[in-house]
């Protein structure tokens, strides 16, 4: 099972919003066979795992083989024939399963499905069940929370602080301006953009979208970009911010219309109710699986409030101290599971205390 796990991650990146999974065939105690799903809409990975072990010559062996599979083997039509069939089909006796798929058009029709033709089915529960559920996180929570993976990042000061504040003379109104910082070194930038390569989407509000005018690419990793969110009520965003030069997919979530040009999408959602809510409910219906969520301070908060959030990663420079400035959210009911120090940085994460 563990093999298993190793394949499924070689899927990563390229099969959502269908889970990694990884299969491996055994007889006699040597591996015949091994396969990954490596491509939404082509075949699992117990397509690939039995075809490998065809393709060697070990036809004859399938019947007295012992099949090791990540995920529950599908049991209905989607872009490719049942997995379940397939394992009936060529009469492979024994099945070990990492956890059950909670997708409703599978969980535990396929098992069952299996162990009516006579297919002895296994689970192997324990921490390795565990880990078969977290490599699929996001698939998970997408499942039985009806609403995507979220993920709260952001890059603050040694003293506390995510962007400077300016006041701006008497004349001028005397607004408060935020300006924008740099606050993260350019090797935890590096990987903040293979976080955006690892999530669907990449969320900023509307301030966000305006002080900064960021592409939310992958350009500094190699990676697919993330459909990009932005939440902007009442479309006060210029055409000419970066958002919008239609290179990647992007999403307005708005109160005013739905229309749809090119890879631009503007979404309507209700204004007068709660709007995180109405959010991850629509993301939930755009089968949009996860989400990194990257500003501003009051969207962050906002999700931290709900309590709707899995993961919170934090970029402190600590060599940097502002003395005053926009305060970084306060994160609340959470644990500290991972510290790692990059040069100036220092990279926390958390998840929520009922993780």
């Amino acid at each position: 099972m563990l093999r298993c796990l190793q394949l499924a991650r070689l899927g990563a990146g390229n099969v959502a919003p269908n889970p990694m999974v990884g299969a491996v065939l055994v007889h006699n105690n040597i591996i015949i066979g091994e396969g990954w799903h490596k491509q939404y809409g082509q075949a699992h990975a117990e397509v690939n795992c039995i075809n490998e072990a065809i393709e060697k010559g070990h036809r004859d062996k399938l019947n007295q083989s012992t099949l090791y599979v990540s995920l529950e083997p599908c049991a209905h039509f989607g872009k490719t024939p049942p997995c379940a069939d397939l394992i009936i089909k060529h009469h492979i006796p024994k099945v070990v399963v990492g956890c059950r798929d909670p997708f409703e058009e599978v969980n535990g029709k396929g098992i069952e499905k299996m162990q009516a033709a006579g297919v002895l089915v296994d689970l192997v529960g324990g921490e390795l069940e565990k880990e078969c559920i977290t490599l699929n996180k996001r698939f998970f929570t997408y499942h039985t929370k009806r609403r995507p993976y979220v993920v709260l990042k952001w890059a603050q000061t040694g003293d506390g602080f995510i962007a400077p504040l300016d006041i701006l003379p008497t004349e001028t109104s005397g607004d408060t301006v935020i300006k924008r910082l740099l606050i993260s070194n350019e090797y935890s930038n590096r990987l903040v953009h293979k976080w955006r390569s690892e999530e669907a989407a990449i969320l900023v509000g509307t301030n966000t979208a305006l002080r900064d005018d960021p592409l939310l690419t992958t350009r500094s990793w190699t990676g697919p970009s993330p459909i990009r969110l932005v939440l902007d009520m009442n479309l006060r965003l210029p055409a000419s911010l970066k958002l919008f030069n239609r290179e990647t997919r992007t999403i307005v979530f708005n109160a005013v219309k739905n229309e749809e040009n090119e890879n631009l999408l503007f979404y309507r959602i209700a204004k007068d109710t709660n709007i995180i809510q109405e959010l991850l409910s629509a993301l939930y219906k755009l089968r949009i699986q996860s989400v990194l969520v990257e500003g501003g301070a009051a969207l962050l908060e906002s999700f931290i409030t709900e309590g709707v959030w899995d993961e919170i990663r934090v970029i402190t420079n600590e060599e940097l101290i502002i003395n005053n400035g926009l305060k970084a959210p306060v994160i609340q009911s959470a644990e500290k599971i991972y510290s790692e120090k990059v040069l100036s940085d220092t990279i926390e994460t958390y998840h929520p205390l009922k993780y």
